[in-house]
């Protein structure tokens, strides 16, 4: 059970790390305030079947499961050569900036993938606890991992060579 307390204590630790998660992946500022929003109002509403010590799971698992839906209700479907190809090209030799490469690499990975390489390399969280938030073995866990950094690997060895 969650007082008011632990409530806005949540609200204050959690409302940053849930945000950025979200918007990551939507790169959508009214909707990821929108996910993050209902995701409180949930947690309220909730707060006496969740146990005080699972909100910041429970928060990632629920903004996790919000966005997943956002995204299948808009149909938002990124394609590689879409993000990659048709951007105009400056220069042979201009400098391109890793983060927007990086990016819009984790733009083509998956949703799951995405979300896992999100929770671990940007959140900090560990196989157990990724798992925990999205209902997955610790196992499947690091497959997805190491399948997502593969991918991203293997695209950005293909733009060193086009490039």
């Amino acid at each position: 059970m969650i007082d008011t307390k632990e409530y806005n204590r949540a609200v204050s630790e959690y409302t940053r790390n849930i945000f950025r998660y979200v918007f990551k992946s939507l790169r959508d500022e009214e909707a990821t305030n929108d996910i993050v929003q209902d995701c409180f109002l949930k947690l309220w509403k909730e707060k006496e079947k969740i146990d005080h010590l699972k909100i910041k799971y429970w928060l990632f698992a629920t903004a996790h499961n919000a966005m997943i839906d956002y995204l299948k209700k808009s149909s938002k479907t990124v394609s590689i050569d879409s993000i990659l190809f048709n951007e105009p090209q400056t220069s042979q030799n201009s400098d391109f900036d890793v983060k927007e490469i990086l990016e819009k690499s984790l733009d083509t990975l998956p949703t799951i993938q995405k979300t896992i390489i999100l929770l671990r390399d940007l959140e900090g969280y560990n196989y157990k606890e990724i798992g925990d938030i999205l209902s997955l073995s610790e196992a499947q866990v690091k497959v997805y991992l190491f399948r997502a950094r593969l991918k991203i690997k293997n695209l950005i060895k293909h733009l060193h060579a086009v490039l």
